[in-house]
């Protein structure tokens, strides 16, 4: 197994998705601009991480309930309320935000963001097997909630920064994927 090194950042890199489709091109590095424009939008978002987080969640499990399948302590549940309720599915839901903001933090650091993306990629890779497919769809979700729900702040340009924010999540979180070798087994097949 070999060590992927990250391009260096002025160029662009093709290489194969782990669904064997060509992966997304490496994101361009932010400018200093976009990378204010994340953190300002994101001060306002954080403020109600926890809300946030679970109405993301919560969508992401509504409209893709296959989902749940990683989670034993809430994939029995159908009904939005009783997932609101849920004191795992809210702890969760923390985690998921308190990734982000470390990535939004670091911004100014591509070897930080990086490095926590990689540990949270290899994690869902190795210990929870969860198919790396669903990072594309939480990453289109949490985009989905975060316009709809901060609109004043999420604005064009805004969304544009931050579509390029979770290309970079979901690029380095399925090269830890990658890495670790892992091998999908396509549900069709099985």
């Amino acid at each position: 197994m070999s060590h992927r090194e990250p391009p260096p950042p002025q160029l662009a890199v093709q290489r194969r998705d782990v669904d064997g489709q060509d992966g997304p091109e490496r994101a361009e590095p932010l400018s200093d601009t976009e990378r204010e424009m994340i953190r300002d939008a994101w001060g306002h978002v954080y403020k109600n991480c926890e809300d946030v987080g679970v109405s993301i969640l919560i969508r992401f499990f509504v409209n893709f309930p296959s989902a749940k399948q990683y989670f034993s302590q809430f994939q029995d549940m159908e009904e939005p309320e009783e997932m609101e309720r849920s004191s795992q599915l809210r702890h969760h839901a923390c985690r998921v935000m308190n990734a982000l903001n470390t990535v939004v933090e670091n911004l100014h650091d591509p070897e930080k963001v990086s490095s926590v993306l990689a540990v949270v990629g290899r994690a869902h890779a190795v210990k929870h097997k969860v198919e790396p497919m669903y990072f594309k769809i939480l990453s289109g979700v949490i985009l989905e909630v975060l316009c709809e729900d901060f609109p004043e702040f999420f604005t064009a340009d805004v969304q544009l920064v931050w579509s390029k924010l979770m290309a970079t999540v979901y690029w380095h979180v399925t090269g830890a994927y990658t890495d670790v070798g892992w091998l999908q087994v396509s549900s069709s097949a099985v």
